[in-house]
């Protein structure tokens, strides 16, 4: 919390309980900027202090927690509630005249985006408490990309960027999602997104549902690179929870040989990452090397190919062998007890192991086709659950924010508040509102 070492007249709290206000106490109690606060205050030195730093940071933190879009929104609501500039550490003597004027917030917010750096490392000191917080935090993560339109006026897609004016964005640009799919008739559906702004590429707990790692990017720039990126950094500021980490959940856009190949190799992380059809049209399954009539498909299934009638039956899984790098299929005529007419001259004599270099993308420590798998990756929703509340509860559907530098300062903004007041829920025995941005402490 920003401390406010000041002489009150008398206290707000003797004339009306906090109330909604303890959300915003959660956060200043909770928040490690006091690194943040002294080089602030010591960039200020003797210069004027009418607006002191730790009570203007607070009243930002306030338009945060309060969902306010502008700083004269934030403005309004200090003019009108006492008992807001008493919590944010405004002298109380002044009253109203100790609100600082628009011109004080766009200086203040220009200094603050040059320690975007203390903002990431106030992150990662909440995140690294958390770890040591809640058991098992980290151990499996979910990662996503969310679109951040920009209400600026939009350039057209093949128009070069023109120089700032104040009215356009320079940095953003255009991103595109598309969305497949078959319908129940068998006919194919696709749905193109396209919007004119930024990407936040968020890593998360997909158990408690808070963020871990994050990243800020322009619409166009591609997930896998990001998402290589993203798990540099957890290697470097957050090693122990990356070597707790058991399992990696991504949607299709993340499928990528290189990043399944990386998460298990070099940190023994199961990825559970959707796979696309990147096959030749036509192509239905590959044979197995080594075997005569064991066959798979790109969803990681195999099939047993039946020696007489040319049937596939799909064979049990058997387990992940680490040691010896390999998925272990039962023959389905042993293990399911159908009856099979090629059984005593089948090549398959009870298993056949496959091993991971088979295909990369296809064959995974955690098969595609166990329940276990797909009980997993019904987790990732949790991204999309952390993606809702910073549109939501942090305002990110109607805002006003232009520039890269100033997007990503605000997505960490959200977000150090969002794990600030879980610091504080688990530390005040709360853990039934630990996802909480709106219920009191």
């Amino acid at each position: 919390m920003a401390i406010i070492p000041q002489k009150q007249l008398f206290s707000w709290k003797e004339i009306e309980n906090l109330g909604d206000l303890e959300r915003l106490k959660l956060v200043f109690d909770n928040l490690p900027d006091e690194q943040l606060m002294r080089t602030l205050e010591l960039e200020r030195d003797k210069g004027r202090d009418d607006y002191p730093v730790r009570a203007v940071w607070n009243s930002i933190l306030a338009g945060v927690v309060f969902q306010h879009p502008s700083a004269e929104s934030l403005r309004r609501e200090l003019l009108r509630n006492g008992q807001l500039r008493c919590l944010c550490g405004f002298d109380l003597v002044k009253d109203k005249a100790a609100v600082p004027p628009p011109w004080a917030y766009t200086r203040f917010l220009k200094k603050l985006l040059k320690h975007g750096k203390l903002i990431e490392q106030m992150f990662d000191n909440l995140v690294e408490e958390l770890r040591c917080l809640l058991p098992g935090f980290g151990r499996t993560l979910a990662i996503d990309g969310k679109a951040i339109p920009t209400h600026a006026l939009a350039r057209k897609k093949d128009e070069e960027p023109k120089k700032p004016d104040g009215r356009r964005d320079t940095d953003a640009d255009w991103g595109k999602k598309t969305y497949k799919g078959k319908r129940k008739d068998g006919s194919v559906w696709e749905k193109v997104k396209s919007w004119f702004g930024y990407k936040l590429h968020l890593v998360v707990d997909a158990n408690y549902e808070l963020p871990v790692a994050f990243e800020v990017t322009r619409a166009s720039r591609s997930e896998v690179p990001v998402a290589h990126e993203l798990l540099g950094q957890l290697g470097k500021g957050h090693e122990e929870l990356l070597e707790g980490c058991r399992y990696f959940l991504g949607d299709k856009g993340l499928d990528d040989g290189k990043l399944i190949t990386r998460l298990w190799d070099s940190h023994g992380i199961k990825p559970v990452i959707a796979i696309r059809k990147l096959w030749k049209d036509g192509e239905e399954t590959r044979r197995v090397s080594g075997t005569r009539n064991v066959v798979y498909n790109y969803k990681g299934e195999v099939f047993c190919c039946c020696m007489k009638t040319g049937e596939l039956h799909v064979m049990a899984y058997g387990g992940f062998e680490k040691d010896r790098g390999t998925l272990k299929y039962l023959c389905p005529a042993r293990h399911y007890g159908m009856e099979c007419v090629s059984c005593g001259n089948c090549a398959v004599h009870g298993a056949v192991r496959i091993k991971l270099e088979e295909e990369r993308r296809v064959f995974t420590p955690l098969a595609r086709s166990s329940y276990v798998f797909e009980r997993l990756y019904k987790k990732r929703t949790a991204v999309e659950r952390v993606n809702s509340r910073l549109d939501v509860s942090f305002g990110f559907e109607n805002h006003f924010i232009r520039g890269l530098k100033k997007m990503k300062f605000r997505c960490g903004l959200a977000l150090i508040v969002m794990l600030s007041m879980a610091v504080g829920r688990v530390k005040g025995k709360q853990e039934e509102k630990l996802r909480s941005l709106v219920q009191s402490a």
